[in-house]
């Protein structure tokens, strides 16, 4: 398939350039997959969209305050540093900018000398393997140093860095939000748990991935960069109850999506593990673990609209996209959600 057949026209103006007050009111489209059906609701109303028996499934991955600002230590250039994989110990996979100035034994230095870095290796588009030196504690001079790692196609300053974390997030480790969780709130999950629809939480950190667009012609010919992912026992028997049952398997996000297609087996059931995933989906692809799926809006010729294409079929996601740009939704990181069911 070629990346062409994945393009729509966006306005600018419709990129959610900061979040909303409030986490639920955000706007909801219900897409039906089989028919192409689009209806238009509030996502307060997804409640009436989830039965008794089914299950929620949540990442709990953690944005890392990941991105920092620091000087050249031989001529005080400045130097943006993107954290985007721990490899061991304190080395870390990184996007350095400008890229250029930061070759092996380059040395970087943040909040004047309290957090220093090393380049060890070069690699493409910018990558770097830098290994820090500090003392004390390296998420405590993160939070202190850093900041969110907002899309690029953010301009705006966040003014409170949680409203770029899920309420549940709880394993630190990602270079970005699973922004499908953004809209949710403790007391929205609350309501959800009570009409008996349990909760499973998987943990992946988006990485590299998620900054890389597609550089092929033929999507067949992309390769997605690997993602630490992790199950739980407990969660794995949260999901294989809920299909023992007939319950459906609703995954929040492309994240918890291309988690549980990943781990799930041809029949569909689960087992605690963990490791790391490049799996890429796109249409053709035939769904193991997830039902239904809820996610926003994303970036034309993207992967993730390649995963919901295969999910909704590609007509009826490209038609859903231009009754969004129509009806004037919210797009990417902070705008509305999409449920397709």
């Amino acid at each position: 398939m070629n990346i062409n057949d994945f393009d729509f026209e966006l306005p600018e103006e419709l990129i959610a350039q900061v979040p909303l007050e409030d986490r639920t009111s955000s706007r909801l489209m219900v897409l039906d997959k089989k028919t192409g059906k689009v209806e238009h609701h509030s996502f307060r109303e997804i409640l009436q969209y989830l039965n008794e028996g089914d299950c929620l499934v949540l990442n709990d991955t953690k944005v890392l305050p990941a991105r920092l600002i620091g000087e050249k230590e031989e001529t005080g250039a400045a130097i943006e540093v993107l954290l985007l994989k721990q490899i061991e110990g304190d080395k870390w996979e990184t996007l350095v900018k400008p890229a250029k100035r930061i070759k092996p034994g380059t040395k970087i230095s943040f909040g004047n000398g309290l957090l220093t870095a090393e380049c060890l290796e070069t690699g493409e588009q910018g990558g770097r393997i830098l290994e820090f030196s500090y003392d004390g504690i390296f998420y405590e001079l993160l939070d202190e140093l850093g900041d969110m790692p907002l899309p690029p196609y953010i301009k705006e300053k966040l003014d409170d860095r949680d409203r770029y974390q899920t309420v549940f997030a709880k394993e630190r480790g990602s270079a970005a939000a699973p922004t499908a969780g953004l809209h949710f709130t403790e007391e929205l999950l609350e309501e959800i748990q009570k009409k008996g629809v349990k909760l499973a939480f998987i943990t992946l950190h988006v990485g590299l991935g998620t900054f890389r667009p597609v550089s092929v012609d033929s999507i067949e010919e992309h390769d997605m960069h690997s993602e630490y992912y992790l199950l739980s026992e407990e969660n794995a028997d949260i999901l294989n109850v809920t299909r023992e049952n007939g319950g459906r398997i609703i995954t929040v996000g492309t994240t918890s999506t291309r988690t549980l297609e990943t781990i799930a087996d041809e029949e569909g059931r689960f087992n605690a593990q963990s490791g790391w995933t490049d799996i890429f989906i796109y249409p053709g692809y035939k769904f193991k673990a997830s039902d239904v799926l809820l996610t926003n809006f994303h970036l034309p010729k993207s992967t993730l609209i390649m995963l919901v294409s295969a999910m909704a079929g590609r007509e009826h996601t490209l038609n859903a996209y231009h009754e969004a740009v129509k009806e004037k939704y919210r797009f990417f990181s902070f705008g509305d959600a999409m449920l397709i069911k």
